[in-house]
């Protein structure tokens, strides 16, 4: 996709993007259609399709926005602390997340929901987002020992996506207590035994 020139273009295309996360996020990507965006974005629609050629080229923009959001969170989650305490850092930020107001879930998952198709270039955006986000995890538990990262990442991961499922369905406060608890006890589990997966817990 060719950069925005400079000036109200770019300024257009903010609006746009800002005003698709808004809606895809608290509506649903599929419920959301191209007239609501440029409407609430108060732009016409050959500006539209001068930055996005299609709809898809939005969603895909959309999701690239809140995974370089979810990225930064994570650094600075992580950027100071024993490895376990990382652990915990990045757990809390979930947390908090999952207790923000407006929360609707985990967008990628929700996205993966409306876009089931694998060859989806939305599919597969979410799987890259999703496979980043378990190597940072099992780098993360390897700092502490490596015997076993993957499938503690693994389990942690399941955690945060019950986690994050359940956070925007039922009392967000309770559900964040019982993910912390649960990454907790993960710990010490795979701090104290050769782990290999969720039954060790």
């Amino acid at each position: 996709m060719p950069s925005p020139p400079e000036g109200r273009p770019s300024e257009a295309r903010s609006r746009l993007l800002n005003t698709a996360i808004r809606l895809f996020y608290a509506e649903g990507i599929h419920a959301v259609g191209i007239d609501r965006i440029v409407a609430e974005a108060q732009v016409t629609r050959a500006t539209l399709y001068r930055h996005f050629p299609g709809k898809e080229d939005l969603v895909l923009a959309y999701l690239n926005e809140v995974d370089r959001a979810m990225r930064g969170q994570a650094e600075e989650a992580v950027a100071a602390g024993l490895p376990a305490d990382n652990i915990r850092a990045l757990s809390e930020s979930i947390a908090q997340s999952i207790k923000s107001p407006g929360f609707r879930g985990c967008a990628f998952l929700n996205a993966a929901a409306e876009y089931p198709d694998p060859e989806s270039p939305v599919h597969k955006a979410v799987l890259a987002h999703r496979q980043w986000f378990l190597e940072t995890v099992t780098e993360l538990l390897a700092k502490i020992q490596e015997t076993g990262a993957e499938p503690a990442a693994r389990h942690f991961v399941m955690m945060r996506d019950g986690a994050m499922a359940a956070g925007c369905l039922f009392d967000p406060v309770l559900i964040c207590e019982t993910f912390l608890r649960g990454v907790e006890r993960l710990l010490q589990v795979y701090a104290a035994t050769d782990y290999n997966g969720p039954a060790g817990v």
